[in-house]
This record gives structure tokens, C-alpha cells and sequence, in this order.
């Protein structure tokens, strides 16, 4: 977890970014695949190999269902495959919007493995400094259970299923430890400082944790430019310290420098690395190189000097294909697809799919971030275009309900009905200070009068790493030709909310519950 101010300064100015990249990678060239291979924010990922599938994890802070989970068959082109957390039952109503918020909280880097042994997955993660769960799920994309809560901190934790079957966490900050789980993995029997991280490298946290040729490694990352690596032949040390990386050049043109993430090896033997890239304000990004080993040590295979935005394709001959990360849905299913989290826990009571996406309000209030039930999608790189088809004829007055550029400096398109009036809106101006509370609610921007019930919002955003990046906004009446409407939206590209920018489909009251819109479709486009 990018989580010490000093070390994230690291990452300098961001500049100018590549005009063309998409989110499933085709190859670029023949034989080639181009980072970033998905340009989505997935932070902080544990990746692993179970038979011939690939598995991604990602922190998610305060959305939710959380702790999403990538699904590929070759490394290169991923799918959206299930989340860890179904939901974040974490003991505080702040979760729910109820008394409180969440906001960056949740889900910080975490990690996931199988255990064959049992044949189970693994998830494991601590919330807010002081507290660590466990899930389990025998699929994936099955159902995922919250096992037990350990009542320490596995601090950015790497999970190690040894070959004896043995479980073993790394976790911490600059103080590096080892805890030993037991037998069933659900609570800890002995845990010890295995390494001290010396001044001179600074702080190294985001730890997985490995074995290979009978050494065991602890893989870590200096926020936000570096990647250091431990090696010993016993879990518990001493271990020996190496550089794999520093101030590489990166892959996204205007992006920060690869880290964090973390190895997986092939069927066919070889290894790769999986690490983030900082690109605001979309957010961390995940790019691939090739590991070559050296006396039993790891290196990333560079070109030029950095890592490349071109390397050959994995060596992994497959047949098996994955559904793509973008593109439209009508909410057809009993279910939202995982693609989809909310702002927080929802009032499940007060959304249905199946004929549509129905959206009851479910909060009384005039702030969007204290509103339950924003729905949000990630946005694709480097800019790309959501578009949702609503509803708004069973709306009343008071409510509001449209389409968020979302992040804690906001703006939106939607309708606003007041006085049995119907007029779609552009709004800017929703602001959180650094303790992440309101601090502006928003003011229109622009507006028009809208009749007959359905309407068709737009939101075009720009996410090539830079400051001065930009959202449009546009609306339809016919679902055919768009009117732009209120000035661009400038993004905000500072880390310190983490995540990246969202679009966020949303429905609140203003003065009292009872009304309701229902998304027909939505549809996330590129260029």
C-alpha cells in the first residue's frame, strides 16, 4: 500500500501520455503484447497460477463488493472473474454510509492464494491498521465466506502456501515479520521480526512472499520507485536484501516508475512480474515483464533500460478465451456482474436487476458522497466514454439521479426534479478536504428542461497520467444526437485518494424517500 507521504513524493511530475492503448490487449505487434496490459485501477495486486488460469487481486479502499479478482489464461488478456469480500462486513456502520464513512479505508493490499491441500482460496487482508480477515471460497468465482478475524495486522500481507502445505504470511512496514498460521489457516501460532529494512533504502512494505529452489523470497516494494527483494532458506531468516529495481523507466508516457505487484511462473517454467503503474487521475495500472533468474536471484528483463511498453507474449498456448472488460450492459441478469462495485456497502433492498438496473432512493440528503447506493464502474485508459440510458419517470420531487465523474473532487450530469419540473443538470464543485469530508456539495453549471421520461447521459474522460486531464459532459433526447452541456470538468491527479477517478450511477432524495429510475443500459466505449 502506497502508504508514506514522503516516499510517495517520489513519484514526480507526471507529463504527457501515449495517445493509444486499450483494456483486453490484443497484441500490438505479431508476438507482442503492450503495457499497460489492463488499463483499469487494479493497485496493489497478488497475482497466482492455478492449473492454466491467472489470477489478479486488487484493493479496492471503500468499494464494495471488494477485493476484486482478475481471471487469464495467458497472462495478457484479463477478465472481470469475482470479488474476495462480498461485502464489507467489518464491524463499523461507516461501511454502510450509517453514522459514519469509509472513505479510503477498506480494502488496502491484500493477498490471495490457493492452497491445494484443501483445495481452497485464500484471501487475507487487514482493515484500518488493526485488524486482520480471513475468506475462503473453493471458486473464485464462487461464493466467498469471511472465516475468522485475527486481531493483529498483517500489514500489506503476502501469502505462502509451502510445499508441506504450511501457511505463512509477510506482512509490515520497513519491520518485516513472518506469522505461521494454523493448520486450517484461520489463526496465527507463531510470528516473528524476520528483517529490519536499513535507513539508507527507506521504507519497504507490500509484501509477497515465495519460494523457489528451496529459498524463500519476500518481495517488496519501495513507495513509490523501487522493488527490493528478500531471499533465506528458512522462513523465519536471517535474510539477505537485493535491489530488482530503481527509478526504472516506466511503460505509461507521463506514468510513474513499476512496483509493488507481484511474481508468478508459468506452466512452461518461466516467471513474469506483475507490478503497478501510477498514471492519476485514472489511478495504479497493471503492467507485465519478464523475470530471468541469476545464482538464484530475480531480474527484470528491460529494454533500453526501463520497463518496456512492448514485450513478446508469454510462451503459454491456449484455446481459452475471456469476455472483455468493457462494452455495454443491460442489467439483465438476477445480479450485477463484477464489473460492477458500490460506494460503500448498498441498501440492498433499495436496487433490483433483471428488467434493468432499478434504483430507489435510498439516502435523504444533498451530499452525493453521503448518498447509498452509487454504483460505480471503473473508467477505461486512456480515455474512454460511459453512457447511460435512463428512466426518470417514476423520479419525484427533491430527488436527483444521473452520471458522476466520481472522486473526492467530483462533477456529474443528470436530472434534478423540483416542483414537478424535469431539467437535466450539470454540476461541479463536490469537494472533500484531506480528512475526506464534504467540503462543497456541488453548484449547477449548466441546464435545460427535459420531457417524456428517458434520457440519455454522457461522460467522455480523459485519464492519460498528467494534471489538466478533462471530462465532458453531453445529454440525448433520442438516444442518437448528444448536446454538450457546462464547461469540461478538470480532473484532480493528486495520489492521496488512491483511487482513481469512477463513473458513478446514482439516484438520492433530497426530501423524502419513495421515488425511483431505472438504468436500461449502460456502456463504457473507446475511442
Amino acid at each position: 500500500m502506497l502508504a508514506i507521504v514522503s516516499s510517495l513524493l517520489l513519484m514526480g511530475v507526471f507529463l504527457t501520455a501515449p495517445a493509444s492503448a486499450s483494456g483486453n490487449q490484443s497484441a500490438s505487434a505479431a508476438g507482442d503484447y503492450t503495457n499497460p496490459v489492463v488499463w483499469q485501477d487494479f493497485a496493489d495486486g497478488d497475482i497466482i497460477r492455478v492449473g492454466d488460469a491467472y489470477y489478479y487481486s486488487a484493493s479496492t479502499m471503500h468499494y464494495s463488493p471488494g477485493a476484486p479478482i482478475l481471471r487469464s489464461y495467458n497472462l495478457v488478456d484479463w477478465e472481470y472473474a469475482g470479488h474476495s469480500v462480498p461485502r464489507l462486513d467489518f464491524n463499523s456502520g461507516a461501511y454502510d454510509l450509517n453514522g459514519g464513512r469509509a472513505y479510503v479505508k477498506g480494502i488496502w493490499a491484500s493477498t490471495l492464494n490457493y492452497r491445494p491441500g484443501n483445495s481452497t482460496y485464500y484471501w487475507i487482508g487487514c482493515v484500518e491498521f488493526n485488524r486482520t480477515y480471513v475468506y475462503t471460497a473453493s471458486a473464485v468465482d464462487g461464493t466467498w465466506t469471511k472465516r475468522s478475524q485475527i486481531n493483529n495486522c498483517y500489514y500489506d500481507a503476502g501469502l505462502l502456501i509451502d510445499t508441506n502445505d504450511t501457511m505463512y504470511v509477510a506482512y509490515g512496514n520497513s519491520t518485516i515479520s513472518v506469522a505461521q498460521l494454523s493448520s486450517d489457516g484461520l489463526s496465527q501460532v507463531r510470528a516473528q521480526q524476520v528483517f529490519q529494512t536499513p535507513s539508507n533504502v527507506g521504507t519497504l512494505e507490500g509484501a509477497r512472499f515465495y519460494k523457489r529452489n528451496g529459498y524463500y523470497y519476500i518481495w517488496l516494494t519501495r513507495p513509490a520507485n523501487g522493488q527490493y527483494v528478500l531471499r533465506s532458506t528458512s522462513p523465519w531468516g536471517p535474510y539477505e536484501m537485493r535491489q530488482v529495481l530503481l527509478d526504472m523507466p516506466g511503460p505509461i508516457s507521463g506514468g510513474g516508475v513499476p512496483h509493488q505487484g507481484g511474481l508468478v511462473q508459468t506452466q512452461n517454467g518461466a516467471w513474469y512480474y506483475m507490478s503497478f503503474v501510477d498514471a492519476y487521475p485514472g489511478r495504479r495500472v497493471p503492467a507485465l515483464a519478464p523475470i530471468t533468474w541469476t545464482n538464484d536471484w530475480p531480474t527484470v528483463q528491460t529494454v533500453n533500460g526501463g520497463w518496456s511498453a512492448t514485450y513478446p507474449r508469454p510462451d503459454i498456448q491456449t484455446s481459452r478465451t475471456v469476455a472483455p472488460m468493457i462494452g455495454p450492459d443491460a442489467f439483465t441478469s438476477s445480479g450485477l456482474g463484477h464489473r460492477w462495485e458500490w460506494n460503500h456497502n448498498p441498501d440492498t433492498s433499495r436496487f433490483s436487476t433483471g428488467n434493468g438496473l432499478r434504483l430507489q432512493t435510498a439516502t435523504v440528503t444533498g451530499d452525493l458522497y453521503n448518498a447509498r447506493n452509487t454504483l460505480t464502474h471503473r473508467i477505461q485508459g486512456p480515455s474512454s466514454t460511459a453512457t447511460i440510458e435512463l428512466d426518470y419517470s417514476q423520479m419525484t420531487n427533491g430527488d436527483r439521479a444521473g452520471l458522476a465523474m466520481l472522486r473526492d473532487q467530483s462533477a456529474w450530469i443528470g436530472v434534478k426534479r423540483d416542483n414537478g419540473v424535469n431539467r437535466v443538470v450539470m454540476t461541479n464543485g463536490l469537494t472533500m478536504n484531506s480528512s475526506w469530508q464534504t467540503t462543497g456539495t456541488g453548484a449547477e453549471a449548466a441546464s435545460a428542461n427535459i420531457s417524456g421520461g428517458r434520457i440519455w447521459l454522457r461522460v467522455n474522460a480523459d485519464i492519460r497520467p498528467g494534471s489538466g486531464r478533462q471530462a465532458r459532459f453531453s445529454y440525448s433526447t433520442d438516444g442518437g444526437t448528444f448536446v454538450s452541456l457546462g464547461p469540461a470538468f478538470t480532473l484532480n491527479n493528486a495520489w492521496q485518494f488512491f483511487m482513481g477517478y469512477r463513473f458513478g450511477i446514482f439516484n438520492y432524495a433530497t426530501q423524502s424517500l419513495g421515488g425511483a429510475v431505472t438504468v436500461r443500459r449502460f456502456d463504457l466505449t473507446t475511442p
